[in-house]
């Protein structure tokens, strides 16, 4: 029998909000009956999407260097992307990142990841080891020598990159890796060899030791059983997972509460973070259900429609609310700002125009309305205190032309001193 679903609002205040008292004091005394003004200036939570349509334009790159800029990729839709957004995913696909041995695109992306770092944004990379668009120049390679690769390109990058991005998918999809058949690739060919846990172990170790203080995930879209099996023999083998990547790109229709709940509940047993690390939410046509592999529905368009946006709208606030209602969950990465981008579909929150949607606007009016403080005046009371209900994150508080940070970083009650 199914069991009720529950109300996320008073869920979402119980596990993402602080009941915050500040006690405030200049030069050692309290500041009493004296208006403040106390703002939020970033969440907790790590509202994420992928940054990969704004590479050419982080990296000042002219229409004249990289053919005329999509509307994907314009200031425009970068403006909407960090009034919403504060954690980036960008990518490091091998194939893609160094398609020539020896001649990785590091520059490039260290600019694009430093240019979102600079606006306040935690910046992941994805992935470090995949059966998938992998270097095609692996094939010439010895199984053995494979390896090395994979592990020299795992120790160089999360080295060039500490500091910058110190989150990485390390590998991605593994319980498929041994047994992919689509392309012969490199990849696969030394996790059939040396098995999942093996490889696990293999690329985790690496950057673990190239960057001791990164988050490292484990990242998959089969949420079967394998998956648990998976973990289950990495954890029990030693290897040090930091979280759990989920993925649930919903092309063949919304998930539901029930679903999502459930799914999170048996992953969030083995105690770990979770991250659903890929969703994406249609405002076309359902993709049909006998489809199994996402990637064999090409069609020459697939449009956006009004009654689909509508749809997306709602079933975009339900799933952002289901996930924070869930204390395990920890960040959450949309799979592209604007259509046609993974597989041509109309998953976006603005249209290939550039213009927002309704699921952007309604996502908007949650992260940066429902959950968020915005500058607000308080009268501090005798003792110098003010106290305020806030999402968990980062604040500042002005009195006197003098501003301060603090952070709400655990629900509850909240007890803060500062100094101006």
């Amino acid at each position: 029998m199914p069991r009720p679903v529950p109300d996320p609002d008073p869920l979402i205040r119980k596990h993402r909000t602080a009941g915050a008292t500040l006690t405030v004091t200049a030069n050692g005394t309290p500041l009493a009956d004296q208006e403040v003004v106390v703002a939020q200036r970033r969440h907790k939570f790590l509202f994420g999407c992928i940054g990969f349509d704004f590479i050419p334009l982080a990296n000042g790159e002219t229409a004249t260097d990289v053919g005329e800029a999509p509307a994907a990729g314009s200031r425009q839709v970068a403006d909407l992307w960090f009034d919403l957004f504060n954690f980036a995913t960008l990518p490091f696909y091998w194939g893609q990142f160094e398609p020539v041995r020896g001649r990785p695109d590091t520059e490039r992306m260290l600019t694009t990841a430093r240019w979102f770092a600079d606006r306040g944004c935690v910046v992941k990379g994805h992935p470090l080891a995949w059966h998938t668009e992998t270097a095609g120049w692996l094939t010439d390679l010895s199984n053995a020598e494979i390896a090395k690769a994979q592990v020299e390109r795992i120790r160089r990058d999360t080295t060039d990159f500490a500091g910058v991005i110190d989150m990485w998918d390390v590998v991605n999809e593994v319980v498929i890796m041994p047994i992919f058949d689509k392309y012969g690739n490199g990849i696969t060919r030394i996790c059939r060899e040396m098995g999942r846990i093996p490889m696990v172990r293999m690329v985790f170790d690496a950057a673990r030791e190239a960057n001791p203080r990164a988050t490292l995930l484990l990242n998959d879209f089969d949420m079967s059983a394998a998956y648990e099996c998976l973990i289950e023999g990495v954890l029990e083998a030693g290897i040090k997972i930091d979280v759990l990547g989920l993925q649930s790109h919903m092309h063949q229709g919304y998930w539901g509460e029930e679903k999502t709940l459930a799914t999170i509940d048996r992953f969030a047993r083995y105690g770990l973070p979770i991250h659903f690390t890929e969703t994406t939410i249609v405002s076309g046509h359902i993709m049909p259900e006998e489809i199994v592999d996402l990637n064999d529905y090409q069609i020459p368009e697939w449009p956006t429609t009004p009654e689909g946006e509508a749809r997306q709208a709602d079933e975009v606030v339900r799933h952002y609310k289901t996930l924070l209602s869930h204390p395990a969950v920890e960040a959450m990465t949309y799979w592209g700002l604007s259509d046609g981008g993974w597989l041509g579909a109309p998953g976006g929150f603005v249209r290939a125009d550039g213009t927002p949607k309704p699921s952007y606007d309604a996502l908007r009016s949650l992260v940066k309305g429902e959950w968020w403080l915005p500058p607000t005046t308080m009268v501090t009371d005798a003792d110098g205190r003010v106290r305020f209900d806030g999402f968990l994150g980062e604040y500042e508080i002005t009195a006197g032309g003098r501003t301060v940070t603090f952070t709400l970083d655990e629900p509850g009650d909240a007890k803060v001193a500062v100094s101006l």
